[in-house]
């Protein structure tokens, strides 16, 4: 059991930092006595000079410094946990349940789960990374309070969050490039497609699968990705994904005939929007807010696609 409390400390802080008992007693609202009674206390239970008489000021010992500077992180941890506390006796979540489609711009995703730490740094955040329908089964399951996602959920009332586009492109020395004309359907079906798996348990789906007689199925964009740059095969990749390496010319759209840019609309839906805690409804306002910020300055003009 500690035997210095933590109003002590937070009362020998105090006359450090505003330089003398008088002043911080005047800060703090606490009489001069009252400090000097603590900080002595303090000196008495642990056997140690943490103040010096400087003049008329006080200033710590180097023993003081020391302890000093492990309290302040014991004041701060303290106020921490009140003011946890407090917003967990307000509505507040300690945890929230967050799937986002992978299709989900990268960026804006960082920047909305940056912005909901700026304001709820202690609430913890499980954020799946779905595919395909993998979101709405955790939405019918109960296990998510907050889903981003293309597919219609049933039952649920979704909101418009951003348009993604997908742009069917492979490797500049794939041998789809080098046909040098219009691709359509029967080109792509005699070379290999990069399908991102569904990541639903129970009732997965192929969508944007064409049939094609080599496919190799893949949990994640990012892998899809880094295959479609070494050339093994070809694949439909959201563009926020691939704005580098079509600038760069590390993979070249496709010349289809039709369907080489697809749009699809991402919505946001709550598990259940009235019973929503805070921390739910911040998050969705962060992700609101930042495909604002990010998806208007991470795109290519039409004319470039091509």
């Amino acid at each position: 059991m500690s035997r210095v409390t933590l109003a002590q400390w937070q009362m020998l802080a105090a006359v450090v930092d505003h330089g003398g008992f008088a002043r911080a007693a005047e800060a703090i609202h606490k009489s001069p006595s009252t400090l000097n009674h603590a900080v002595h206390k303090l000196e008495e239970q642990l056997g140690i000079q943490v103040l010096e008489p400087v003049g008329r000021q006080v200033r710590l010992t180097e023993a003081g410094e020391l302890l000093l500077r492990r309290a302040r992180q014991l004041i701060e941890s303290a106020a921490s946990l009140e003011d946890v506390a407090s917003r967990l006796a307000a509505g507040l979540e300690a945890e929230i349940v967050v799937a986002i489609d992978q299709i989900f711009p990268a960026a804006a995703q960082a920047r909305a789960l940056e912005r909901f730490s700026e304001t709820y740094p202690q609430v913890r955040v499980q954020l799946h990374e779905s595919v395909l329908n993998g979101g709405t089964e955790m939405l019918y399951d109960g296990r998510a309070d907050l889903v981003v996602t293309a597919i219609e959920a049933q039952g649920f009332l979704g909101e418009p969050l951003v348009n993604v586009r997908f742009v069917a492109v492979a490797h500049p020395r794939h041998p789809l490039h080098q046909l040098g004309r219009a691709l359509d359907l029967r080109d792509l079906a005699q070379h290999r497609q990069l399908v991102v798996r569904d990541s639903a348990l129970r009732q997965s789906t192929n969508a944007g699968w064409l049939k094609a007689e080599q496919r190799w199925t893949v949990s994640h964009v990012g892998t899809s990705l880094d295959m479609l740059k070494r050339g093994l095969g070809f694949a439909w990749i959201p563009e926020t994904r691939i704005l580098e390496e079509l600038t760069s010319g590390a993979l070249k759209p496709l010349p289809l005939s039709a369907g080489g840019v697809r749009e699809v609309p991402v919505q946001l839906i709550f598990r259940d929007r009235d019973r929503a805690g805070p921390a739910a409804h911040a998050m969705a306002a962060a992700l609101r807010q930042s495909v604002k910020e990010t998806c208007s300055q991470h795109s290519i003009p039409s004319n470039e696609r091509r």
